[in-house]
C-alpha cells in the first residue's frame, strides 16, 4: 500500500477525533486572536491579514473542500479557475455578511460546509451519473458552496463586536489574508498530489479515498447538526 495512503487515512483519523471533540464550532478564534479583534480601533491592516491566513490554513473543512475540488485537476489553469470561483463566492459572502451584518445560525452553514466536501467527494466518484444518471455543473457547484464559506467565514467574524472604525478596510484585510493562507495551503496540496499523481497507486485508492473524504464531510455536517440540536 502507498504511503501517501497512510498518510491520508492517518490525516482522516485525526479529522474524525477533532471533529468529535466536545467543542462542535468549527475552527473558533483561540481567546487570544478574539480578544485582540475585539480590542482594535482603527485600521490594522497586517493583523487582520494574518487572521485571515491563520484561519483558513487551520480551517479544515474549508481545506477538505478544496482537496475535493481539485483531486481530479491536472492541469494549472483549471486550478486556477475552480480556485478562482471558490474565491469569488467565498469573498462576495465574507464581506457582505459583516459589513452587511447579515446574520445566519453558524451550525447551520457550518452543517452546509460539512455537506459540501461529501458533496465534492461523492462527484469524484462519479455518484450523480452512476446512481442519478445526471452531470451537475461542476464550476456552478464550486462557486454556490464556496458562497456557503464565504458565509461561515462571516459567522465567525460576527460572533465578536467590532469597532465600525476601519471595518472596511481590516475586513478587506482579512480576505486578503485568507487568500494567502488559502495558496499557501493549495500549495502544499498540489505537491502531494504531484507526488502522488505519479504513482500507480493514485487510480487505485482514489475511490476509496473520495470515500473516505465524503464520510468526513458527513460527520462534519452531522456534528454541526447536533449543535444545532443541543446547543443553539
Amino acid at each position: 500500500m502507498c504511503k501517501c495512503w497512510h498518510v491520508l487515512l492517518a490525516a482522516g483519523l485525526i479529522l474524525l477525533a477533532t471533529v468529535l471533540v466536545p467543542a462542535l464550532q468549527a475552527h473558533p478564534m483561540d481567546e487570544q486572536n478574539a480578544a485582540f479583534v475585539q480590542a482594535v480601533e482603527g485600521v490594522a491592516i497586517f493583523p487582520f491579514m494574518y487572521l485571515g491566513a491563520k484561519h483558513m490554513v487551520t480551517g479544515y473543512d474549508h481545506l477538505l473542500f478544496l482537496v475535493g475540488v481539485i483531486f481530479f485537476l491536472y492541469r494549472l489553469k483549471d486550478v486556477v479557475l475552480y480556485v478562482s470561483l471558490f474565491t469569488l463566492g467565498h469573498s462576495v459572502t465574507l464581506l457582505v455578511g459583516v459589513l452587511g451584518n447579515i446574520g445566519a445560525n453558524a451550525y447551520v452553514v457550518d452543517a452546509i460546509i460539512g455537506l459540501s466536501v461529501a458533496y465534492k467527494a461523492f462527484d469524484n466518484m462519479g455518484g450523480f451519473e452512476r446512481l442519478l444518471q445526471v452531470r451537475p455543473n461542476p464550476k456552478a457547484a464550486v462557486l454556490v458552496f464556496g458562497l456557503f464559506h464565504g458565509f461561515g467565514l462571516a459567522t465567525k467574524v460576527q460572533e465578536f463586536t467590532l469597532s465600525e472604525t476601519g471595518l472596511i478596510a481590516n475586513m478587506l484585510s482579512f480576505n486578503v489574508g485568507v487568500e494567502i493562507g488559502q495558496i499557501l495551503a493549495l500549495t502544499m496540496v498540489l505537491i502531494g498530489f504531484g507526488y502522488w499523481r505519479g504513482r500507480s497507486s493514485f487510480q487505485r485508492h482514489a475511490f476509496a479515498t473520495n470515500a473516505a473524504l465524503m464520510t468526513a464531510g458527513f460527520i462534519l455536517a452531522g456534528n454541526q447538526m447536533l449543535g444545532y440540536v443541543f446547543y443553539s
